[in-house]
């Protein structure tokens, strides 16, 4: 493929397609201009990177998310870690030596480590040339640091979000093709017992034609706010204090978007709107529990503490998306799916049939859950939660879904085959970011959401139910 410049592109209105599909309710944020270029045969929705024998890690960012990862990659056949990189020299070589540890005889023996400087991640890639990174930073790093990795020869996994701006996952996307490397958003709730097994269900029609989905991350995490000098509340805080919008929706978001197959050859997004409550809890937090001249009591909070958002779909189904980490209430992510002969449900677990759910109910009146599912599980258990579950709870991290992730990336990596997240996806989940500010400023106007694929996300296969 020829090489090209972001922004050399000859500039073509956003969705200008979806625009008139939707009338004249969307703004001015849907005329926003993008580069445009034919789609070619670097496209990634299915793409297979060579096999790996061996896959060579380097870890950027070890703190409690990033260590975990770098522990558990260690432990999982055909792995190396062979560098580390953090802004603190004890997180850096603490996480070296953990994984020195794991492993047959000196396979983690010679971990490269780098600290001490904002640009140390940048002379690792260069010097150890890894095969895959791995980058469990804060967010505004999560897609330069993901764009250099791919330049430099690596698959990139990104926590989420996979990026802030609409522009930076443009970028993403085309480095991605440019490069020929995966880069994938680690949406770990995808690999929930829960989730696979629903996903197992609406691929086998349980449920029928699916109509609408819930999902949300509502998980009090004002606590946060005492990790001042590092750690995820010095940085998130401010976060909370200047956007306004829905901030983190693809923990609920990635596992309904895969059921109904979106931007997987069946259906895609096509709009959102969204609304914000006042943002009154983390002012009272913080006037409760610091000082006046405290730096938490010097911001101007901005952030609503609930934000609801509607996504629309281009078959018009609907998906309400909820983000919520300040009010005090149990945590929750929904994950409920509704068909028309039926609705899965998370939180507890619970589901309803037509004509009732075998064992446990007459019919749909009342909701099935606890022990009344366990011919469900019998018959509807994801295969690869069969095949893995076992182990992904004995090695932890979510109930074990962070392993499971870990280990599916480096066995589709090692098998050439296509990642169960792809580039798009990640790009997607995330947009609901950006364009839920958009809309929360604009008064609930309708954004459309960008195509990133291009129109190719009608040819890309759904994920399948993997044995």
């Amino acid at each position: 493929m020829k090489k090209f410049d972001r922004r050399d592109f000859i500039k073509k209105t956003t969705l200008s397609g979806v625009a008139v599909s939707l009338g004249s309710g969307l703004l001015s944020s849907q005329t926003k201009t993008i580069p445009f270029f034919e789609t070619s045969a670097n496209y990634m929705g299915d793409f297979k990177a060579p096999k790996l024998d061996k896959v060579r890690i380097a870890m950027i960012g070890v703190g409690a998310r990033g260590s975990g990862h770098a522990t558990q990659l260690a432990t999982i056949e055909g792995t190396e870690i062979v560098a580390i990189s953090d802004l603190y020299e004890d997180l850096a070589k603490t996480s070296a030596d953990r994984c020195s540890k794991i492993g047959k005889g000196s396979r983690h023996m010679n971990i490269a480590v780098y600290h001490g400087g904002e640009n140390k991640w940048k002379q690792m890639l260069q010097e150890v040339k890894p095969d895959a990174v791995f980058i469990s930073t804060n967010w505004k790093n999560h897609a330069p640091m993901a764009i250099e990795a791919m330049k430099q020869g690596a698959h990139a996994f990104v926590e989420v979000p996979m990026a802030l701006t609409l522009d930076e996952m443009w970028d993403i996307v085309f480095t991605s093709e440019q490069t020929q490397k995966h880069c994938m958003m680690m949406e770990n709730v995808n690999y929930g017992r829960e989730e696979l097994l629903y996903l197992n269900m609406c691929r086998q029609g349980v449920i029928g034609e699916l109509l609408h989905a819930e999902a949300a991350y509502i998980h009090e995490l004002r606590f946060q706010m005492e990790e001042q000098k590092r750690g995820t509340g010095s940085w998130r805080t401010y976060h909370y204090a200047k956007r306004n919008g829905n901030l983190y929706p693809t923990h609920g978001l990635g596992p309904v978007a895969q059921y109904m197959n979106l931007a997987r050859g069946e259906d895609n997004f096509n709009s959102i709107v969204s609304f914000s409550t006042p943002a009154l809890g983390r002012k009272a937090y913080a006037e409760k529990n610091y000082p006046a001249d405290h730096k938490w009591n010097q911001l101007d909070y901005k952030g609503g503490d609930l934000n609801t958002s509607i996504v629309k779909t281009n078959l018009g189904r609907t998906i309400m998306v909820q983000w919520d980490e300040t009010s005090p209430r149990p945590y929750s992510r929904h994950n409920l799916i509704q068909g028309t002969k039926g609705t899965l449900a998370g939180f507890p677990t619970r589901i309803a049939l037509e004509g009732g759910v075998e064992g446990a109910t007459k019919d749909h009146h009342r909701w099935a859950e606890g022990e009344q599912l366990a011919k469900i599980y019998e018959k509807y258990e994801h295969p690869l939660y069969i095949r893995l579950g076992e182990l992904s709870r004995k090695m932890g991290g979510h109930g074990g879904m962070d392993f499971m992730m870990l280990y599916r990336i480096v066995e589709c990596l090692r098998n050439g085959e296509p990642l169960d997240q792809n580039v798009y996806e990640g790009c997607l989940w995330s947009a609901v970011s950006p364009l839920s500010e958009q809309s929360v400023t604009q008064g609930g106007a309708p954004q459309a959401f960008p195509d990133f694929t291009r129109g190719e996300w009608k040819n890309t296969q759904p994920l399948k139910v993997i044995e």
